[in-house]
């Protein structure tokens, strides 16, 4: 089984084919259907790991884009306790669901 482990906005993935993955938002061009990642850490395939430092030369890992979505609606509730201060804000993430296509390298 073939896995690899990605590095985007500062988090790192494992990834097979055919994972769905949630990435943070980030400006596409339009009419984009596949997001390449270059930042690979570990590759392991049937000929052995290959272990980056810090990332592996020339691998990368293509995933085809399934649309744009938005997490579930968190509030973040702040008070101040005899004041009769208190306010609620509700916040609701965006992000890119994606699906792993192939590992190359």
């Amino acid at each position: 089984m073939a896995y690899a482990i990605v590095e985007d906005s500062g988090t790192q993935f494992k990834v097979e084919p055919g994972d769905k993955l949630e990435i943070d938002l980030r400006p596409l061009t339009e009419g984009a259907t596949t997001l390449t990642f270059d930042k690979i850490l570990l590759i392991s395939n049937d000929s052995g790991v290959k272990i980056g430092q810090p990332v592996v030369a020339g691998a990368s890992v293509t995933a085809k884009i399934i649309g744009e979505m938005k997490a579930d609606k968190i509030f973040v509730e702040r008070f101040t306790r005899r004041k009769g201060f208190h306010r609620r804000v509700g916040h609701r993430q965006r992000y890119i669901g994606v699906q792993i296509e192939s590992i190359n390298g």
